[in-house]
């Protein structure tokens, strides 16, 4: 590790904050003597963290310096995943899940929505920087499709009016209830308890 830095930033120049560093290093010995670049993955997600949810090309270049990797290998790892973002976005990146079990469930309303209440299509940003809207692959909620990832949050079982109710709690400077939009409680199957009822029934009688 041969990068040093205590200011952040974007543009032509990055470093890790005094705080960020320390975290940086904490990482870094998780891992075994000779195996550093495995903390390649959350160092550049702290690093994205601090520059405002996006990498640019110095923050790349200074991780890599950091766990004394080849340049072009963070940019490997940075273009492979798409939870790293190589362009700004905006203080909410709405995230719209349409892969084949949202897309069966409602996906295209959910995006329609985004469209309309935030005035943007898929990959633009508000003009007043805060939000960008993005289409994704499987975030893993098949069963609480559809939904989307707004930031570190998913919003589920979602219709064309709870989309609305998240977009406009967020431009009111609101925190909406994240996880399931409905009464169903996690992943829970969306009628209530079924085997379990039925234990509790027997037991009963």
């Amino acid at each position: 590790m041969n990068a040093r830095g205590d200011d952040g930033g974007g543009g032509d120049r990055f470093a890790f904050t005094t705080e960020n560093l320390a975290r940086a290093e904490a990482l870094v010995r998780r891992y075994p003597e000779g195996r550093q670049a495995s903390a390649v993955l959350p160092l550049l997600d702290l690093a994205q963290r601090q520059n405002g949810g996006w990498l640019p090309p110095a923050a790349l270049d200074y991780v890599a310096d950091f766990l004394a990797m080849p340049r072009i290998r963070v940019r490997e790892v940075a273009t492979f995943y798409t939870m790293f973002n190589l362009k700004p976005v905006g203080r909410h990146h709405v995230q719209v899940c349409t892969t084949t079990p949202c897309w069966l469930r409602g996906s295209d309303e959910v995006v329609g929505v985004c469209r309309r209440v935030l005035g943007i299509g898929l990959g633009e940003t508000t003009r007043d920087g805060r939000f960008t809207l993005s289409e994704v692959e499987c975030l893993g909620a098949c069963v609480n499709a559809p939904m989307m990832q707004i930031n570190d949050d998913f919003y589920e079982d979602l219709d064309a009016a709870a989309t609305e109710r998240v977009l406009n709690a967020l431009r009111a400077g609101e925190a909406p209830k994240p996880g399931p939009q409905t009464t169903r409680q996690f992943s829970a199957p969306a009628s209530g308890p079924t085997t379990l009822k039925t234990i509790a029934t027997k037991h009963q009688e």
